[in-house]
């Protein structure tokens, strides 16, 4: 484009919209300009992972690029300021601003004013699968939310998995099925490492310099910042789905990934479309579960962000709690430890999991449940501490799809509203899906204290759970344990709590 010819329209783009053929950007690319802004404000906001904000940063510039060589005239600012200033700054120069939605409640709010000013025009965002009617037909705009009626809608609607108006194989969903732990039958495929450009290396030296007091390791050969790069992962991703289904929920120290796609990193951020990625797996010839549970992990993200929007981020919630900003339905109020950050705790399954954590950002969804969220939930950790803590630990966490996860499913923060139980567990599920109790110190079938930690939660909130169908036959079990255990899983946790608040290893009972 000759940079004299001035483009008849402006879009901002917010940085998880990279995408260059979904939004209305790349109807007319010679005629539209786009703006992208670098926010140091954004990236002090939290204590983001070094990792989250080179790959967002990378990926950022690298579209910036690809979209010049597209034929977009592109301005790409970087300001000390929040989004809203710069804008209205910008805006005073070129006129009016379009904008594409933004998925994250944060950035809505911000920009609210400008919305209403008219400096910021509107647009639909078109990157999702699903529509919102489909959403409140089939859940309703009032909690209790459930994701079946609204999975099942959508493959009627959208055909997926579906054949003459019934599901593949007889049944909606084949989550039965893949539950087995991995004991090395089949072998994942070695993690990617990708090439580092110019445009890596300057992003990394920036992170390490600019935000060197945030958390984590700082490695762009480990996830994708080009186009070509998100799609040499979706290559990855759909080469390892044969076992993706019946290892799904299995966990170990031989691979933090096993059979998972690591695709939410692209997603989130738009470099991949939800659409490409679906039409990509569903084209192979991967058994049926594993299809069909890539499939409901795809509707999961668009259900939660439904949910997250209809509630403005559970704000209209009688649980939430508008003064201290957080529901907290058992009244959890127990720091987060430093455990969460790197700090050894003597428990393998949590070492393990933060390490990973701490040096990839990133983990698969079992672990964030089932031991990160678990333990947090087991020693009564805040939640809200804890939703902030993975918002700002794993590189594709954003508000909409953490906040779901953490208060409405990794604990209970939310009551029944999503979920008709806690998701927590004692020592036998950690040791059937994982080998992590094989090089911990605590022996699963003498010694190990995470069961004492599952009856001493029940213990202290079995009230809360009363009348609960789900919870019935634990509470049954609770009352049949005897006042000796009770009170030997009480110190467990009061002495494993104190150890880690310290900053200190559980080294075992005195």
């Amino acid at each position: 484009m000759n940079p004299m010819e001035k483009p008849s329209n402006w879009y901002f783009v917010c940085y998880d919209q990279l995408n260059h053929n979904i939004f209305p950007w790349s109807k007319n690319r010679k005629d539209t300009g786009l703006i992208l802004i670098e926010s140091e404000s954004k990236g002090m906001s939290k204590n983001y992972h070094k990792q989250k904000l080179a790959l967002l940063l990378s990926n950022m510039r690298h579209f910036a690029i690809e979209a010049e060589e597209l034929g977009h005239q592109v301005k790409y600012y970087h300001t000390k300021d929040n989004y809203k200033i710069k804008l209205g700054e910008i805006v005073k120069n070129i006129g009016p601003i379009n904008v594409v939605e933004p998925a994250e409640r944060s950035m809505r709010v911000e920009l609210q004013e400008l919305f209403d000013s008219g400096d910021l025009i509107l647009q639909r965002h078109d990157g999702w699968l699903t529509k919102r009617e489909w959403f409140t037909q089939t859940v309703g705009t009032t909690p209790p939310f459930r994701m079946d009626k609204f999975y099942h809608k959508v493959r009627r609607e959208t055909g997926i998995l579906m054949a003459d108006g019934k599901p593949v194989n007889g049944k909606f969903s084949f989550d039965s099925e893949n539950r087995l732990p991995w004991k090395g039958e089949h072998q994942p495929q070695k993690e990617l490492k990708f090439d580092i450009d110019e445009i890596d290396n300057s992003v990394m030296n920036l992170v390490n310099t600019k935000f060197s007091l945030h958390p984590g390791n700082c490695d762009l050969s480990k996830v994708p910042t080009t186009l070509k790069q998100h799609q040499e992962s979706l290559k990855w991703a759909i080469a390892n789905m044969e076992y993706f289904g019946p290892y799904e929920d299995a966990m170990s120290t031989h691979s933090r990934h096993l059979f998972h796609s690591k695709l939410a990193t692209s997603i989130n951020l738009h470099r991949l479309s939800p659409r490409e990625v679906v039409d990509a797996v569903m084209s192979t010839n991967a058994p049926i579960n594993s299809l069909e549970g890539f499939y409901r992990q795809m509707i999961w993200r668009e259900y939660v962000k439904h949910v997250h929007d209809i509630t403005d981020g559970f704000r209209t919630l009688e649980i939430y709690n508008q003064e201290l900003n957080e529901p907290n339905f058992l009244n959890q109020n127990n720091p987060l430890p430093e455990a969460y950050w790197g700090v050894e705790t003597g428990f393998n399954c949590l070492d393990e999991v933060v390490k990973s954590v701490m040096e990839d950002g990133w983990t698969h969804h079992i672990p964030r449940l089932m031991v990160l969220s678990n333990f947090a939930s087991l020693l009564d950790i805040n939640p809200r501490q804890l939703t902030t803590w993975f918002h700002e630990a794993f590189i594709d966490a954003y508000d909409w799809v953490v906040e779901p996860n953490v208060l409405g499913m990794g604990t209970y923060s939310l009551g029944s509203a999503m979920m008709t139980k806690p998701y927590v567990s004692g020592t036998p599920y950690i040791n059937k899906m994982s080998d992590y109790c094989k090089s911990c110190k605590f022996n699963p079938k003498k010694d190990c204290p995470v069961s004492n930690l599952y009856w001493a939660f029940l213990e202290r909130h079995k009230d809360s759970f009363e009348g609960n169908i789900r919870m019935a036959m634990p509470l049954r079990n609770l009352a049949r344990r005897s006042e000796e255990k009770k009170l030997t899983d009480l110190n467990a946790y009061e002495n494993i709590l104190q150890a880690l608040s310290s900053g200190k290893q559980f080294c075992g009972a005195n």
